[in-house]
């Protein structure tokens, strides 16, 4: 499990570098002079966007909800087995008829 961590938090900080890169790149090339119109709506609702990317990407990385997903994968864990318990009396069920 502790492997798979590790490669979710690799994987969601390359693309943390790529959101990153992709406004750097970007934010010079928007137009927010007036009379621009859609021009800058567009390039402000799109840095908007990026931002957001870049802030869910954070706060997995720097793990603030922990607990919270402990407590979640724990539901999990526990609707995985009811349902992998239910599929086999539904299996020996349909095995007797």
């Amino acid at each position: 499990m502790n492997t798979l961590k590790k490669k979710s938090k690799f994987k969601h900080a390359l693309y943390l570098i790529l959101a990153l890169a992709m406004l750097v790149y970007a934010l010079p090339l928007i137009s927010f002079q007036p009379g621009a119109g859609w021009i800058s709506l567009f390039g402000a609702v799109w840095a908007g966007f990026a931002f957001l990317v870049i802030g869910a990407h954070l706060h997995f990385i720097l793990g603030v909800n922990e607990d919270k997903q402990r407590a979640l994968d724990a539901i999990r864990l526990e609707k995985y087995k009811e349902w992998q318990e239910k599929w086999l009396k539904e299996g020996k069920r349909g095995q007797s008829l």
